[in-house]
């Protein structure tokens, strides 16, 4: 069984940054996909950003384009999310994601199967 502790969230301004952190435990991630999904309240949880086993591909929501950039550190089992010129709009509960199937690519939600407890952003106009 794999654990996923998230950190790095909290209150920033419009306009400013954050970085979220993912760390992996019990089993490696390093070949499984890892993700960042985000639920805000009355909402569903939706995709944000993705990146494969060895990090040769990404895939990006197209609200955040440009903006968040998603990397990992297999020594570390550890991925993260940069996220630069944050809006109001991106304030959300961030999930870290790892996928369930063997160094195969994936950005669909049922195709992750193990989540972490969540870490609030929030961004103030």
């Amino acid at each position: 069984q794999v654990q996923l502790v998230e950190s790095g969230g909290g209150l920033v301004q419009a306009g400013g940054s954050l970085r979220l952190s993912c760390a992996a435990s019990g089993r490696t991630g390093s070949f499984y996909t890892m993700g960042w999904f985000r639920q805000a309240p009355g909402k569903e949880r939706e995709f944000v950003a993705a990146i494969s086993w060895n990090g040769g591909s990404t895939n990006y929501a197209d609200s955040v384009k440009g903006r968040f950039t998603i990397s990992r550190d297999n020594s570390k089992n550890t991925v993260y999310l940069q996220m630069n010129s944050l809006k109001p709009d991106d304030t959300a509960v961030y999930y870290c994601g790892l996928g369930a199937n063997w160094r195969t690519f994936t950005v669909e939600l049922p195709d992750f199967g193990s989540w972490g407890q969540g870490t609030q952003v929030s961004v103030s106009s």
